[in-house]
């Protein structure tokens, strides 16, 4: 069985693309500046799952914001319909296979993408407990 939380990337798009990075996810509201779409090389692009636009002109890239974006974000992502709708479809993307979020921001440490890499995973974390702990039930009874 191939673990799922290997399966999940995270790259520049100004990047190139490898034949390792599987199903390429655009996570970005926005299209990055300088891009040809052709170069990009991507699967699908979920405008829908970057942070709202408010939230998003609010943060401005700027580090000292980012703990407060973070709590943000997080809540957007596991509140939000439409975020929680394009949550499920990378979910799904991630039991196929390997899946690598693209974004332009420059820094590489604090931005969206990071956010919701690390929410990815701790929701294939959660899954892999809950499916852990049912079949150690299951092997109980």
């Amino acid at each position: 069985m191939v673990d799922k939380k290997e399966n999940l990337q995270i790259k520049r798009i100004y990047e190139e693309p490898s034949l390792d990075d599987g199903f390429r996810v655009l996570v970005d509201r926005l299209w990055p500046r300088g891009v040809k779409k052709e170069r990009a090389n991507i699967d699908l692009w979920l405008k829908e799952v970057a942070p709202s636009p408010e939230l998003r002109k609010w943060f401005c890239h700027k580090e000292e914001r980012f703990p407060e974006f973070r709590k943000h974000y997080l809540d957007e992502l596991q509140t939000d319909p439409l975020h929680q709708a394009q949550v499920e479809i990378l979910q799904q993307k991630l039991k196929e296979g390997r899946v690598t979020l693209l974004y332009a921001a420059k820094d590489e440490k604090h931005n969206h993408a990071i956010v919701l890499y690390e929410f990815l995973q701790s929701t294939l974390s959660n899954q892999s407990q809950i499916k852990s702990d049912s079949k150690t039930l299951r092997n109980q009874q």
